[in-house]
């Protein structure tokens, strides 16, 4: 079997999870969290090299997720991208602030999440 990248997609959406599910499946070994909480506990079981993180969720905020994952070394290395319906420049500046290296905008269209995800895992390298 090959080594596929891990992708923990995390958001309260589950149609938003399926959705990211189906469109990354066939080339990445795809992750779901439905909330802040369950991406943090799932990130204490995997590594994933990406994580494609909402910034809007109920229990806990894209950001305060982030915060956790940047005071974990062993999490250093992984590529956060945020994927959320908010576009505005202070929400963008505030993720690349945390350390995001790129941040989509719902509605996004599949060749554009792809090819953030390939140009990251590529940077990775």
């Amino acid at each position: 079997m090959e080594n596929r990248n891990i992708i923990l997609v995390v958001d309260d959406s589950s149609a938003n999870l399926e959705m990211c599910k189906g469109l990354l499946s066939a080339e990445y070994d795809v992750r779901l969290a439905k909330s802040g909480k369950m991406a943090l506990s799932a990130l204490q079981k995997i590594h994933p090299d990406i994580i494609l993180l909402d910034i809007e969720m109920p229990d806990m905020t894209g950001f305060e997720v982030m915060e956790e994952i940047n005071k974990n070394p062993e999490m250093d290395g992984v590529s956060v991208l945020f994927l959320t319906s908010h576009a505005s420049e202070r929400l963008v500046s505030k993720a690349v602030e945390q350390g995001a290296v790129d941040y989509i905008v719902k509605p996004f269209s599949p060749e554009v999440l792809r090819s953030k995800i390939k140009g990251a895992i590529q940077a990775q390298n």
